[in-house]
């Protein structure tokens, strides 16, 4: 059996020393600590660990700041706590077609059964308010996930998805053989992809920092975000001070889920990307 190093942090004069058994979780009785988990604590998420002095215990940051860049160049009037959701599956997402910002293609059954379990998933948090892309795949599902709540949805034309022009509405087959030279650049070196003088992934990085001015400086700390992937890809990598050339660097499915949480500086951290859980249980989140 392979050794083992055990490091009991609770013990003041603590050393490491090899052990030839399989690690055991060691108990503890300092008084500090406590561990909640959201089956019994719904205030609480998953393996949430609090001290005395409220600092986690589990090595995940609790102050950030001046470690990221501020999007917003100002004080915020609060901390904000932003979900970014993708609308569900839609008729052009289901034929393999380009999509970017036409409005033809539709959530479809399977969209729409998408949206209901991510409504499912967040009904017990709280939301100040949702934004939406104003395009109808976005839009359905956002009026899914908003159903019951009181404040009305905000449509936002800086959540629309990139305009790839001519290539929109196409297959992407027949768009590799139609226009090889400009469907590969678009697959392969999409910060680069360019039409009649316009980068639709840099122009996309520019509407994503607006979209993010637009959202933090509304009133309110909880916002649900609605909208497209390659938007998405944007807002995540803005708000991680990332640059267009890392456009695939980042995936989120159909219905996923990401959370960033911005201090009043304006500084974001990513506290989960792409969570897919309530797609294939009836997990409810608590964050």
């Amino acid at each position: 059996m392979s050794s083992t190093l055990v490091f009991n942090p609770f013990l003041s004069n603590s050393t490491i020393r090899e052990s030839k058994k399989p690690p055991k979780i060691l108990a503890c009785s300092a008084p500090s600590a406590r561990i909640l988990c959201s089956s019994s604590a719904p205030d609480h998420s998953i393996a949430t660990e609090v001290s005395g002095k409220n600092a986690s215990l589990t090595g995940g940051a609790y102050d950030f700041e001046k470690a990221t860049t501020s999007l917003s160049q100002k004080l915020l009037s609060s901390p904000k706590k932003i979900t970014l959701v993708r609308h569900g599956l839609s008729s052009w997402n289901t034929e393999g077609r380009v999509q970017g910002s036409s409005d033809m293609s539709l959530l479809t059954e399977a969209g729409v059964a998408q949206a209901e379990r991510c409504r499912r998933a967040l009904s017990d948090m709280h939301f100040d308010q949702c934004f939406s892309s104003p395009i109808s795949r976005a839009k359905s599902t956002a009026e899914i996930l908003w159903q019951g709540r009181e404040e009305p949805l905000v449509y936002l034309d800086s959540l629309k998805e990139a305009h790839l022009y001519f290539l929109e509405g196409m297959r992407n087959e027949d768009a590799r053989k139609k226009y090889p030279k400009e469907f590969a650049q678009w697959r392969e070196d999409p910060s680069n992809f360019c039409i009649n003088g316009v980068y639709p992934i840099r122009r996309l990085w520019e509407t994503a920092r607006e979209a993010w001015l637009e959202i933090l400086f509304t009133p309110g700390d909880n916002f649900l975000v609605v909208t497209h992937k390659s938007i998405l890809r944007a807002l995540i990598c803005t708000a991680l001070g990332l640059g267009p050339e890392r456009f695939r660097s980042i995936d989120v499915n159909n219905g996923g889920l990401s959370v960033f949480s911005f201090n009043k500086r304006g500084e974001a951290m990513l506290q989960s990307l792409n969570m897919t859980a309530h797609m294939y249980t009836d997990h409810i989140y608590h964050y």
